[in-house]
């Protein structure tokens, strides 16, 4: 069973790790920690609200419903999430494009900014 907590370690994990690769000159890779990094947070959120879903579209798509629609958080939070999906699809599975330096140091910023946002409000938060 996951908790909020190891959602959020997971996470910073997953960051550290973005880090590492980009500093390699694993862009692609890089770009996928910072997806995977994303989704736990975005997980951890959902999960305060007893929420779950299956997939990545539908982790996605309740964040969106249940953080951005109702103003928890900006709009940007929940763009950010959505971009980065699309981005690690690429990295991840397409043999002839791949993430460029500078996509991959965006990646890492709307990572860092989506993470640090998320865990803000989860440390006011009970699961529930």
């Amino acid at each position: 069973m996951k908790d909020t907590d190891e959602l959020i370690r997971k996470a910073k994990r997953f960051l550290r790790s973005a880090n590492l690769l980009f500093m390699d000159g694993d862009y692609d890779s890089c770009v996928s920690r910072c997806y995977y990094a994303m989704f736990f947070m975005a997980e951890a959120a959902l999960f305060t609200k007893g929420i779950t879903a299956k997939s990545h579209k539908g982790i996605i798509s309740l964040f969106g419903e249940n953080f951005i629609k109702t103003g928890i958080f900006n709009e940007y939070v929940g763009k950010y999430l959505r971009e980065m999906f699309e981005s690690r699809q690429i990295g991840d599975y397409s043999a002839s494009i791949t993430i460029t330096e500078e996509e991959a140091r965006e990646a890492l910023e709307k990572a860092r900014k989506f993470v640090s946002t998320v865990e803000r409000y989860l440390i006011g938060v009970e699961p529930g």
